[in-house]
């Protein structure tokens, strides 16, 4: 059925209203998004190049870096377009199409991250049996898994929202297209589309975090039962500080943003929030895996003196 709806484009209303200020947050953030594909473009670029860098953690770790640099190109370059225009239109199948790409990339990285942390988990506490456990062809299958899951669920939600009906205003209080601003808007009933929002990608969420605790829970028990060495002990917790890092910085704001209700004084707060894992998530990524690790420091050294 052909989506019937009255609003042709939607217009983008960004992080302010105040002119004086467009220019400089336009400065701000594309020294942000610069840095994202720099920083995530180098770790990309490393992972691919150097052998050393060929196993299933830094092949995961690719995957991890070339996410933030789509993820950050979704939203940033159109509102780096809108700070410097005064006519903030986005048509509204390039609205449902930002929307989709949003999901897609936002929960395959969510399933990512614990397909990470098991990565560690069997490291650490199967370590003769992790060349066997994750061989090439496992950690292809466990990447490919993730990414079409994140895109199926991302076009369960790009095609309920298209099928609602907007009669009303065409005002997304928001920098980029997402749902909830978007059901805000609509005439009708949406209360599927919340359903599908608050239940499926709750446990989009939720599943890969609760299994991420899992392994670093078995990891702490191995490590505490089995482990007599202080600097083994430091060693292996060091290989899973940065990851339980990025962790950290994904999930606190979609937890924040997506379990609790939605009300006039939360939508106020989701663009603060959204901008904490779309935008300042991706640039610290890179920072975090290469201050916290030798190997990632040593072959970008390596690369660039090659290079120059």
């Amino acid at each position: 059925m052909p989506n019937q709806t009255s609003v042709t484009e939607f217009l983008l209303l960004g992080v302010t209203d105040i002119q004086e200020l467009q220019p400089l947050l336009f400065v701000l953030f594309l020294a942000v998004y610069l840095v994202i594909v720099a920083g995530n473009g180098a770790i990309l670029m490393v992972v691919i190049s150097e052998p050393r860098l060929h196993s299933p953690m830094y092949f995961f770790l690719g995957n991890l870096s070339c996410l933030d640099i789509c993820y950050s190109t979704v939203t940033l370059p159109k509102m780096l377009g809108n700070f410097l225009s005064s006519h903030k239109a986005i048509s509204f199948w390039g609205c449902i199409s930002q929307l989709h790409f949003f999901h897609f990339l936002g929960s395959t990285e969510a399933m990512l991250l614990a397909v990470m942390a098991f990565d560690r988990f069997v490291a650490i506490c199967k370590p003769l049996r992790y060349t066997l456990i994750m061989n090439p062809w496992v950690c292809t299958q466990m990447a490919a898994t993730v990414w079409i899951i994140g895109f199926f669920h991302a076009l369960m939600h790009s095609i309920m929202t298209s099928r609602l009906h907007f009669c009303g205003s065409n005002h997304i209080h928001h920098f980029f297209c997402d749902i909830k601003p978007l059901l805000k808007l609509a005439c009708g009933n949406t209360e599927l589309n919340q359903w599908l929002l608050n239940t499926v990608t709750g446990t989009i969420a939720m599943g890969p975090f609760f299994l991420t605790l899992l392994s670093y829970f078995y990891i702490i028990i191995h490590l505490f039962f089995k482990t007599h060495s202080c600097s083994m002990l430091h060693k292996a917790l060091s290989t899973c500080a940065s990851h339980f890092m990025v962790v950290v910085l994904l999930y606190a704001p979609v937890i924040f943003t997506y379990i609790r209700p939605a009300s006039s004084s939360s939508m106020d707060q989701d663009w603060i929030i959204a901008i904490m894992y779309s935008v300042v998530t991706p640039v610290l990524n890179p920072l975090i895996y290469t201050l916290r690790n030798k190997e990632v420091k040593g072959a970008l050294k390596r690369v660039f003196r090659n290079g120059l």
